[in-house]
């Protein structure tokens, strides 16, 4: 066992611990905004007063949730709904704290990549039972539901779906065009398109791959998309090791300074995404987010696909996170908060929220809206995200380590696979290592 995952593990007991004694002062904590720990089972209350909603990417959306909350509100005028951003950056720490000392919200936003570390702590209601006699049942998105199900824990639902942000293929059309090449929508033509648009010499690339902050997502996205495997478990053994997923990361790694630029190796995704907005790059990976970009910089002279698929048309990626809207146990009005996330979760409000952040709507019917079916990289990302032949590959939200496995510990080890002081099989094998360690801890503790 690494020394890194010993520390964690003692971190966590001790923080099992110290939680354990707060919950015991905590437990009879209770209040109408919602202000109890996760000790506290709330009530049901009774559908009207006051509800405090707090939104996990604060100040980026916070127009558009004011325009939701004003919808709500004329709609249920017996109920008031306190609206508190919190930085994306920030969410986590502070959901913590309120779990253990009080002051928890009714409605929170709780995305999949953070949804196994709140639900483990008792922090939220189990959803499945109120789905199912909703007018929301059967018109979310199953990938979604599965999604959020997996990254729970125990198979129950803790956050109603409320999008997801695909992984893209940007690629420059102008210079597909004078290259004769097809659009990269196959791996095939994806290797081909970024041999044929390098020229070093004239600091032409074609493809910039991510090595900095962020880089362990996009590399299992290219590994399991061009491997074919469809599932992050072999038992309770993780694939990531598998020999195709090492070939097939020994390919992806390979187009470092090949056909990439050298400054890759640091590159996040605002570097990343700079650079190839203002250069004569071919194509980048990066999720539907950055649209805005690099309409405002190439205007118009490029496009977004979904991440490619084998040569028969197979689609494996891995899942994104899912953001989503849960229900806090120690809400005092849990029937007045539901009804704050049916109508978020409804086509109207889905639709509206998702056409100003640029992602997929949960809701099937805000899907199939103008808007989307009028952006061309959200129709497509969509299509692919319903299409039966596509393949999601779930990762590991379950593990509390994963976000510290898939970044700060493993960040470093793919940028030594990038400069070639590290094998490709060498750093799946030890990131292997790590994952069966965390997942074996996980099993004995559920």
């Amino acid at each position: 066992m690494t020394s890194s995952i010993r520390n964690r593990r003692s971190r966590r007991a001790a923080l099992a611990v110290a939680l354990g004694s707060v919950l015991a002062l905590t437990a009879t904590a209770c209040g109408d905004d919602g202000s109890g720990g996760a000790g506290d089972k709330g009530n049901e209350g009774s559908g009207k007063g006051t509800i405090t909603f707090w939104d996990n990417n604060g100040g980026v959306r916070t127009e558009v949730w004011k325009q939701i909350i004003a919808d709500f509100e004329n709609t249920y005028p017996d109920i008031e709904v306190k609206y508190v951003g919190v930085p994306a950056a920030s969410v986590q720490s502070k959901y913590d704290t309120a779990i253990q000392g009080g002051g928890l919200p009714d409605v929170g936003g709780v995305g999949t990549a953070m949804l196994a570390e709140v639900a483990a702590q008792g922090a939220l209601e189990p959803l499945d039972d109120r789905l199912s006699g909703s007018p929301l049942n059967g018109k979310l998105n199953t990938k979604f539901l599965e999604s959020v199900k997996a990254a729970g824990g125990d198979g129950r639902t803790y956050t109603v779906p409320t999008s997801a942000n695909n992984g893209t293929l940007w690629y420059r059309t102008d210079l597909f065009a004078a290259a004769k090449l097809q659009a990269p929508d196959t791996w095939t033509k994806f290797y081909a398109a970024a041999d044929k648009l390098t020229d070093t010499g004239e600091n032409r690339f074609g493809y910039t791959i991510r090595g900095g902050e962020g880089s362990i997502a996009q590399a299992l996205d290219a590994m399991y998309g061009q491997s074919g495997i469809t599932s992050f478990w072999n038992g309770d053994k993780t694939t990531v090791n598998d020999p195709k997923n090492v070939a097939a990361l020994e390919k992806y790694a390979g187009l470092y300074k090949k056909a990439t630029p050298s400054a890759d190796v640091n590159n996040d995704f605002t570097k990343m995404v700079a650079q190839w907005d203002s250069g004569t790059i071919g194509m980048l990976s990066h999720n539907l987010g950055s649209y805005a970009d690099h309409e405002k910089a190439l205007k118009g002279k490029f496009r977004g696909i979904p991440a490619p698929t084998l040569d028969d048309g197979t689609r494996v990626q891995v899942s994104n996170p899912v953001d989503g809207l849960a229900l806090f146990k120690s809400s005092e009005n849990k029937a007045a908060a539901w009804k704050f996330i049916e109508f978020a979760a409804s086509h109207e409000s889905n639709s509206k929220w998702n056409q100003v952040a640029g992602q997929v709507p949960a809701n099937t019917e805000a899907a199939q809206d103008a808007w989307v079916r009028e952006s061309e990289p959200t129709k497509l990302a969509a299509q692919a995200l319903n299409e039966s032949s596509t393949k999601i590959v779930q990762l590991p939200y379950h593990l509390p380590d994963w976000n510290t496995l898939s970044k700060a510990d493993n960040e470093p080890n793919f940028q030594k696979v990038l400069l070639g002081k590290l094998s490709a099989k060498d750093f799946l094998d030890r990131l292997a290592d790590q994952i069966n360690a965390a997942q074996a801890d996980w099993k004995k503790n559920h």
